[in-house]
């Protein structure tokens, strides 16, 4: 009797860690991909300029990379689990500012959001390791599910949000409140059952003294990530710019926007998966590096033409190296103090070079209008994900 009572506590956290990366992941990318919707509207509500308005997308990228060490730094001092309460209190407050409709609170929201989501981006690989330890590839594939999944409805819903709710831009942004609410019910949930179940509870993340910094390994992962991140938001944010350059009406560049994110949900769910099983990732890599070399070279040539294959092929390469750079996380670390290490590590290297693909894809725009020189740097990035993707998908762990 005490040997099934035991048993079905260990379900019952099971089904409550898995309902944490879930909802946890739910709310690291959609609360940003919310914004770009319903950019006009804040524009006009709150008379903001072009520079304030691009100030709204590009502070949570400035506090992913600026934050995330210090964030992986601290990370030992607290449980995963609280760390992530943490994450998303923070993530609440900055979501209830930003709709207050004052300028400066709009920003103020902002860094609180990047802050929230960066502590939840870099702490959640170390909570996957830490809890599922042989279902790593299963577990990454929900995260990564859960965030693009979100993403996709934050995209293509946030302007009809606003409509339902009748608030405007502040209900397409306010009702993410909802999502993270959510988390936080959950998580006060695990750490309550590990209080009243000490034999269940995992135990604390635990402290390591390894210098990412000094692995040639840590620094391969780390450039491979920031290289598809910079892919991945230069197309998010002037893609609907070339399409309409390219004579295609503005509703429906949404649209491919939309299949982008859509089809990146399977692959973002399996590929992990397979990855884990598998003695090194080499085969995808190059696999991903075709796909998006392709895709830049389509758009050079072939421009709005079969744009929505281009799209599928853009979703299948971004979904699966995506799900790739944080399974690396996990799979190239030797336990979850370091894992957490190195997240802290490569999304601040990778979110700082991902800051600077977008302007530099638009000022080369600017210097060619035909946006084949924009495109052409993107080839080059690609080239470069190759060459540093190609050692991270060694079997070789960061502290060897």
């Amino acid at each position: 009797m005490k040997n099934q009572t035991r048993k079905n506590a260990s379900y019952i956290l099971m089904l409550i860690n898995v309902l944490v990366v879930i909802l946890v992941s739910s709310n690291l990318r959609s609360p940003i991909i919310a914004v770009s919707p319903v950019l006009g509207d804040i524009k006009e509500a709150l008379k903001l300029d072009s520079f304030q308005v691009s100030m709204l997308t590009s502070i949570p990228l400035f506090m992913f990379a600026t934050c995330s060490v210090l964030v992986s730094r601290f990370s030992h001092r607290f449980s995963i689990s609280r760390f992530l309460l943490y994450s998303l209190i923070i993530l609440s407050f900055g979501l209830f500012l930003r709709i207050t409709g004052s300028l400066w609170m709009l920003f103020a929201g902002s860094v609180f959001i990047g802050l929230g989501i960066c502590i939840g981006n870099v702490v959640t690989p170390g909570y996957i390791k830490n809890n599922f330890p042989k279902q790593i590839g299963l577990m990454t594939g929900i995260f990564a599910v859960s965030m693009n999944l979100t993403a996709a409805l934050a995209s293509g819903f946030s302007v009809r949000i606003g409509e339902w709710t009748g608030f405007g831009w502040r209900g397409s942004l306010g009702i993410w409140l909802i999502i993270a609410g959510l988390g936080l019910f959950v998580l006060v949930l695990e750490l309550l059952f590990n209080k009243k179940n000490p034999e269940q509870s995992k135990a604390a993340l635990s402290t390591s003294d390894f210098n990412m910094f000094r692995s040639a390994q840590a620094w391969n992962i780390s450039l491979f990530m920031g290289l598809q991140s910079l892919f991945y938001y230069c197309m998010m944010a002037w893609l609907p710019s070339f399409l309409t350059d390219c004579k295609m009406q503005s509703e429906n560049t949404g649209w491919v926007l939309f299949v982008i994110q859509i089809t990146m949900i399977p692959i973002a769910f399996c590929a992990p998966i397979i990855a884990s099983k598998m003695k090194d990732q080499r085969i995808l890599i190059a696999l991903i590096c075709t796909g998006m070399f392709g895709s830049t070279m389509m758009f050079v040539f072939l421009q709005s033409q079969w744009i929505y294959v281009n799209a599928f092929m853009i979703g299948i390469s971004n979904g699966l190296s995506f799900s790739l750079s944080i399974l690396f996380f996990s799979a190239r670390t030797k336990n979850s103090a370091n894992a957490v290490k190195i997240s802290g590590m490569a999304q601040s290297v990778g979110y700082l070079i991902a800051a600077f693909g977008p302007p530099a894809f638009g000022k080369l725009h600017d210097w060619d209008l035909s946006w084949k020189s924009s495109f052409y740097f993107l080839s080059f990035a690609v080239i470069l994900m190759f060459y540093f993707g190609m050692k991270a998908a060694r079997n070789k762990f960061v502290e060897d």
